[in-house]
């Protein structure tokens, strides 16, 4: 049990990481990534979510929507979770880290219509994992989330700095360098 759990973390983090292989979540990635700070604010603010959105709406599926024989309005179920979680999330920011809460400012609220959260939330009960796996699961991927926009943070604040071809200024050095970034990260691929 140990060992798979360990295998789903490192296969969730890094070798299927969810923005550089799977895709999903790329509205926050390309627009929270210009400082690390940021980044790394939003990185903590969907481990939490996504995380916590993994226990719930696996609980509220193992628990009500099988028994009830309901299980085709676990989209929507999911969705009303993540949305509830996401203003928590916020309202807690508001309060406690104001700045944090203005660096995020518009996709702090699109974490509720980000599609890795849904997609992690939707790959658990698709890949039947019990409860704990699919917290571990969305643990993980959020973790890899948060890997991937910091370095791309990290790699933009660098290249700030540097001398770019007018053509290539702005979002197109972004995208090349998210592009880079995945193909490095097919590197992990063999871990496994």
């Amino acid at each position: 049990m140990l060992k798979d759990l360990l295998i789903i973390l490192i296969s969730s983090s890094l070798v299927s990481n969810v923005v550089l292989s799977q895709f999903l979540g790329l509205c926050p990635f390309l627009g929270v990534s210009k400082k690390t700070d940021t980044a790394l604010g939003m990185g903590g603010a969907v481990i939490f979510v996504i995380t916590l959105s993994s226990a719930v709406a696996g609980a509220i599926y193992k628990f009500i929507l099988v028994p009830l024989d309901i299980t085709y309005l676990q989209t929507i179920v999911f969705i009303l979770v993540i949305a509830a979680l996401v203003q928590f999330v916020e309202m807690f920011l508001k309060k406690f880290i104001p700045a944090l809460y203005r660096a995020l400012g518009v996709y702090l609220p699109l974490i509720t219509t980000n599609c890795a959260v849904l997609g992690i939330a939707l790959t658990n009960v698709q890949k039947n994992y019990d409860i704990l796996t699919g917290v571990v699961n969305g643990f993980a991927t959020a973790v890899g989330f948060t890997i991937a926009i910091t370095i791309l943070a990290g790699i933009r604040e660098k290249t700030e700095f540097n001398d770019i071809p007018e053509s290539f200024k702005g979002m197109p050095i972004v995208l090349l360098t998210a592009g880079l970034m995945a193909i490095a990260f097919c590197g992990f691929s063999g871990l496994l």
